[in-house]
């Protein structure tokens, strides 16, 4: 049987379909796929989730929704499973429990395109931001973390606008602030660790280096496919 490849997605919605256009640049980029009959089959679950920015999550129900959502890509077949949301992955040692096939961390795969002694910094949700998950593994390396609180201020606006599909324009002029008070600071790496944010890609400052963790999983789930 050919492996498949499962994708629990919908956190946010609007995250999924560039997350797949990563995963299709993947299979190019890897393996050379050209024609429609070279690419995996791809289940794709777009699962609503209680994710409020401006309010406190309720985890124990959270994780019942996640813990639905790997169990029934896993009752479909596929081969391993890759979540393109980064809040999420807090519950990630307790997520992998409940299923017998492997589940990509996206938080694992994207600190492996950090280099060492950096001064770096993370562009996530407060949920994300606040698990330290991303700190300990920066820190872990001898780089130097930098965040000041009023960043995260504005990435929740922009995370906001982005879901409720504001004019690209309007997100830009919040972007462009952002990232040029991050680099008054002298910021060398920008983490992306949240995938709403991957959509502004094209903005990304070529004076900073950006390391987008959806990138990082959708290399890391091709090269689980290919195993």
């Amino acid at each position: 049987m050919k492996k498949s490849i499962g994708i629990l997605a919908g956190m946010g919605p609007r995250s999924t379909s560039p997350f797949l256009e990563l995963v299709l640049d993947q299979c190019q980029i890897q393996y050379g796929a050209k024609y429609d009959i070279d690419y995996p089959p791809i289940m794709i679950y777009s699962l609503p989730t209680p994710f409020y920015l401006d309010c406190s999550i309720d985890h124990k129900v959270m994780k019942e929704i996640i813990i639905e959502g790997i169990r029934h890509l896993e009752s479909t077949g596929v081969s391993c499973i890759a979540m393109p949301c980064n809040s999420v992955h807090i519950y990630f040692d307790e997520l992998k429990e409940k299923i017998s096939i492997p589940l990509l961390n996206i938080i694992e795969e994207t600190i492996k395109k950090v280099d060492s002694n950096r001064k770096i910094t993370i562009f996530a949700t407060e949920p994300t931001f606040n698990s330290e998950l991303y700190q300990k593994g920066i820190l872990h390396s001898d780089n130097q973390f930098i965040f000041k609180s009023d960043w995260q201020k504005k990435i929740n606006i922009i995370i906001q606008m982005i879901k409720d599909k504001k004019e690209i324009s309007e997100v830009n002029l919040y972007w462009d602030e952002l990232v040029k008070d991050v680099m008054k600071e002298d910021v060398e790496d920008i983490i992306i660790a949240c995938t709403d944010l991957s959509v502004l890609k094209n903005k990304f400052n070529d004076k900073v280096n950006f390391i987008d963790s959806s990138h990082a999983l959708a290399e890391s789930l091709i090269k689980q496919y290919l195993k």
